[in-house]
């Protein structure tokens, strides 16, 4: 019943996950698929990425340049995928941890490096590493230059926070920038020396890291439960110890409101990304590209607007709904439809702004910036006021068929997810 209770919530999620079943899929998949990393690694799996990706070799013309497009990101996420894999397992010692991360990028160009002792679940990148590095080895020079120098900047920054804690504010930013800006600066390069982009998207960092942060910050901010209870901590400490004593502190009943308001104020350090978000987006040309990186941004704003202000994010997991998911991912296919969206989700944020809140008036200065680039007006302003019919026949649909739906929401989780995460 509570799933129920859900549908009926939320009729227009029924219909747009209806609308993605039958047809509404191919506006986003067929086109990211052209350079989306899951679409070759997600799905099917690191062998199903290499075999695909050696497959890209086959053809001429137009085509075989756009597979090998594709090929570059398909082994530019395994590369950051195996470094991540190193990074994340607990049971390599820091001895042999460190050395690693510096010198992951020279394994690129060793035919026989692997590694089998990972106890991650990831780990069949390390064990069936040296498949990834020869065809890495493949690729055009520009394309190995752009992934060997990202992968070298990255295992160094992975390295330096091992063993230090995010204090500042500054070096949030810089461990975001280490592990999320850099892939974003990666793929900005690659979407230019591919030619799918012009020159100044690969050229301008700052935006690009802007791109990752954006994302990095939101999956912080919404994990802060997961993460301590698996002794992580990521917030940064500048923020946080002016509300508590200990990080985990905040998960107490009685810190409850000095805990929102941390929440708040980190989600508002978040927001300052988003005018460079749409920046970035603006200056993309090619369909498969702005598929590819609107997608995750609309994803996190909304992550966001759900999380801002919610005690939830300090008790369990705050999730988009699987039927929001598939309604971000199929109208995020321009930029002005990104820009209503982004104006509909701060509008969400400002609406809840305690008066009282220590932050609120950066959080209304911030959400006043963002309003100045992302101006109603457009069809995608209106873009929950369905027909009557459709939503009345949704919400019968919900009432004598929400098992099915049920089945059909699952069926869509594994590529939505991608999204989330």
């Amino acid at each position: 019943m509570e799933l129920l209770r859900k549908w009926l919530g939320h009729p227009e999620d029924i219909y747009n996950l209806l609308r993605f079943k039958m047809g509404g899929y191919r506006a986003v998949m067929p086109r990211m698929d052209t350079v989306s990393a899951e679409g070759c690694a997600g799905a099917g799996g690191m062998r199903f990425a290499v075999a695909g990706a050696r497959c890209s070799r086959w053809g001429a013309g137009h085509g075989r340049r756009r597979r090998r497009r594709r090929h570059a990101v398909c082994i530019f996420y395994l590369v950051l995928r195996a470094l991540d894999t190193v990074e994340d397992d607990m049971s390599i010692p820091l001895d042999v941890k460190v050395p690693m991360l510096h010198e992951f990028h020279s394994y690129l160009y060793q035919p026989d490096w692997k590694y089998t002792e990972s106890k991650e679940k990831d780990r069949q990148v390390l064990e069936d590493f040296p498949t990834i590095s020869m065809e890495f080895r493949n690729l055009s020079k520009v394309y190995q230059d752009v992934i060997s120098d990202i992968c070298h900047k990255m295992g160094v920054g992975m390295a330096e926070f091992l063993e230090k804690k995010v204090d500042s504010q500054l070096e949030w930013d810089k461990y975001c920038h280490y592990v999320a800006g850099l892939v974003g600066i990666g793929l900005s390069r690659l979407f230019s020396a591919s030619e799918l982009e012009d020159a100044i998207v690969g050229q301008d960092t700052d935006l690009a890291n802007s791109m990752g942060l954006f994302l990095q910050k939101t999956n912080i901010i919404r994990d802060y439960l997961e993460d301590q209870l698996e002794g992580r901590e990521f917030w940064p400490k500048e923020v946080w110890s002016r509300y508590a004593k200990k990080l985990s502190d905040l998960a107490k009943p009685e810190n409850i409101d000095v805990a929102v308001q941390c929440l708040n104020e980190l989600i508002t350090n978040a927001l300052h990304h988003v005018p460079d978000v749409l920046t970035y987006l603006s200056r993309l040309k090619n369909q498969s590209v702005f598929n590819f990186c609107a997608i995750p941004q609309v994803m996190a704003i909304a992550t966001l607007a759900a999380c801002y202000n919610n005690q939830q994010v300090f008790r369990g997991v705050v999730k988009i709904r699987k039927g929001q998911a598939v309604t971000l991912m199929m109208d995020a296919t321009n930029i002005q439809a990104v820009k209503a969206i982004m104006y509909q989700y701060v509008e969400e944020i400002y609406q809840k702004i305690p008066s009282t809140d220590p932050s609120s008036n950066k959080t209304q200065q911030v959400i006043a910036s963002i309003r100045a680039m992302s101006l109603p007006g457009s069809p995608m302003a209106s873009r929950h006021h369905y027909s009557p019919i459709y939503l009345s026949c949704a919400m019968l649909l919900a009432a004598l068929s929400w098992q099915y739906l049920s089945t059909l929401s699952k069926a869509t989780e594994e590529f939505v997810q991608g999204g989330e995460n």
